[in-house]
């Protein structure tokens, strides 16, 4: 079967999707897109040199008696009604973060999925399809270190265009969501602490930051949030064990010796650093949904991850240690 795909944002990084769908994984195809221009929708589809129908909205695209599933990469205050709409008409959905831009929006998805009584969507946090991470989540679920005690993350940017809370909203988010895949556990706090702020950052934004959560069994993750660290993009993540350490194994790359100095090139864009990510993501979202099942972070686990960065806002500005409150989870999302 071929997976016939309306793609709502066509983006950066729509664009990207709609050429990783149609060109480079199997079992798919774009046959619809929409942008919030019927001719950037139109563009996108010339330059992907793919046969689709441009739509001048959303809502057409998930419509279309020819899409079968939906993939909405549009600006994200509009994922909620699209997420919602593609769950009205019965069509499953892959929705890049955020899921909503409100823990309220999320928690109205879970409430549709669930009465609509089959798993739909999926939250584009694609760290959980890395290689590296799914290693690790491999050495700690068969006990490797023994039982984690606490974690310690690293998210750097060289230079990231952000302001007031967009890099708790916007970069730790994918900590908050993969830590608790790693750990199998949820958030009860979060603090956040500011320490001098770069020289080299401009307008309101506070950087860098240090996260602290903890969660129901006990553990402590610390996330230092730094987007403007100048020398390049960098993804870190040590787990200590009652037994052992373990780190998140790095990208490969050439050690070089030359003119007395040995050196490693550092990754600058987060594109480069998880493009196998999000092409096993979406292979495994094909297939999943080829065969009506649920594969990959659900519309719980985008709620978890708003209500934690909801937290962790209010904590930056509290200056106080915050709780995190999730609802009770539904019976459907137990796996």
């Amino acid at each position: 079967m071929t997976l016939s795909i309306g793609v709502i944002g066509t983006g950066a990084i729509g664009k990207e999707h709609m050429h990783r769908l149609a060109v480079t994984l199997k079992g798919a195809r774009v046959v619809a897109a929409s942008d919030v221009s019927i001719e950037q929708a139109e563009t996108a589809i010339r330059d992907v040199g793919i046969e689709a129908r441009a739509y001048a909205s959303g809502e057409e695209v998930i419509q279309a008696e020819d899409v079968d599933a939906v993939v909405v990469t549009s600006w994200g205050p509009t994922h909620e009604q699209f997420v919602l709409a593609a769950i009205t008409a019965g069509k499953p959905v892959f929705c890049e973060k955020p899921l909503a831009t409100t823990a309220e929006g999320c928690m109205r998805i879970v409430e549709a999925e669930v009465a609509a009584g089959r798993p739909l969507v999926q939250v584009g946090f694609m760290r959980r399809f890395d290689a590296a991470y799914r290693q690790l989540k491999a050495l700690l679920d068969s006990d490797g270190i023994g039982r984690p005690l606490l974690a310690k993350c690293a998210h750097r940017n060289a230079q990231a265009n952000f302001s007031g809370d967009m890099g708790l909203i916007d970069s730790c988010v994918h900590e908050f969501d993969v830590m608790r895949w790693l750990l199998d556990d949820d958030y009860v706090s979060a603090q956040v602490i500011q320490p001098v702020a770069s020289s080299l950052v401009s307008g309101d934004l506070q950087d860098p930051s240090l996260v602290i959560l903890r969660t129901r069994k006990g553990r402590v993750i610390t996330i230092e949030s730094f987007l403007n660290c100048q020398y390049g993009y960098d993804i870190r993540c040590e787990v200590v064990g009652e037994r052992g350490v373990a780190d998140l194994p790095q990208p490969t790359s050439v050690p070089v010796r030359r003119n007395a100095q040995a050196s490693e090139p550092v990754m600058t864009h987060w594109k480069d650093r998880f493009i196998d990510a999000f092409n096993v993501e979406f292979q495994e979202w094909i297939d999943a949904t080829a065969q009506g099942k649920r594969q990959g972070p659900t519309a719980w686990d985008g709620l978890v991850a708003a209500v934690t960065s909801d937290a962790c806002v209010k904590a930056r500005h509290s200056g106080q240690i915050e709780p995190i409150k999730l609802p009770e989870r539904p019976a459907f999302y137990n796996n």
